[in-house]
């Protein structure tokens, strides 16, 4: 009956909407990236997100979440151009580029941070909620981030069911797509612009370093499975949302056991579940 209590609980419920909304937009997001062969992209710009926060907190003084989140997603779109810029020298491999911006800018985040610890213009200022950045805080999350948040996918979703037709051309055949003219370009600077945007509404929830689990793992998971973009987009979500709404249940229920990462756990869960059984399914195992 107590577990009944908190699940029921106004607290449980803003964590678990606020969670299933970033998880379900996310997951939609992440299978383009996915399509598009940008899968280490959500990563290095997750990483790349946390300096931005420590920028914004230094500059407005005040742990406001529009602001960090504001921060948060000008660091990732410089970390995105420098990638492009760094990736522009063919002498270099992609992956390393990728590799040396997620730990050089996420590094400059936690210099930042150390710096602002031991600086005395800063002795009046809380800082306590600049490491929640890092790893996530969903579990205190307040109604005011859970209309953030509703303000932000409802943008992204109005964003998808704009471009949704160019960007599933661009992804799967660019040359038809530039046949309907369709810009790639264009179209590059869109996946940009629901990437970061995304990163910076979930930074808070799930941290820097998690925050691009949500939005590869359920396109990995259903990517396989079905026939039809639209299946896909449907399954990523959905999966998505229980992932969220059963990480939630979990770390409420236990105490000791952040919401963030358990969301995370049942989303590799649920992805393994589903390499199990396609496996089975294509050789045939015997129950």
């Amino acid at each position: 009956m107590a577990v009944m209590r908190l699940l029921y609980s106004y607290d449980f419920l803003v964590v678990a909407s606020g969670a299933a909304l970033l998880a379900a937009i996310a997951a939609v997001i992440g299978c383009f990236s996915i399509y598009r062969g940008q899968s280490l992209i959500g990563d290095a710009l997750g990483h790349a997100s946390y300096p931005g926060v420590v920028l914004a907190f230094m500059l407005f003084r005040s742990r406001n979440p529009l602001f960090l989140c504001l921060g948060a997603a000008a660091s990732a779109a410089f970390a995105y151009a420098l990638i492009l810029w760094l990736q522009s020298d063919r002498r270099l491999a992609p992956d390393a580029v990728l590799a040396t911006v997620l730990s050089g800018m996420f590094g400059l985040g936690m210099v930042l941070k150390t710096r602002i610890q031991g600086d005395p213009g800063f002795q009046n200022v809380s800082q306590s909620g600049l490491r929640l950045y890092i790893f996530g805080s969903a579990a205190f999350m307040t109604r005011r981030d859970v209309w953030m948040l509703l303000g932000g996918a409802a943008l992204l979703f109005l964003l998808l069911l704009l471009f949704r037709r160019p960007l599933q051309y661009s992804s799967f055949d660019p040359g038809y797509a530039a046949s309907l003219g369709i810009s790639e370009r264009g179209m590059g600077a869109v996946m940009l612009f629901l990437t970061v945007t995304v990163i910076a509404l979930g930074i808070r929830t799930v941290g820097a370093i998690l925050i691009s689990a949500f939005l590869l793992m359920p396109g990995v998971a259903v990517s396989g499975g079905a026939r039809s973009i639209g299946a896909v987009l449907c399954r990523a979500a959905g999966m998505a949302v229980f992932s969220a709404l059963f990480g939630c249940a979990v770390s409420t229920a236990v105490p000791g056991i952040s919401t963030g990462p358990m969301m995370i756990v049942w989303m590799g869960l649920f992805t393994l579940l589903v390499f199990v059984w396609r496996r089975r399914k294509e050789h045939g195992w015997e129950s």
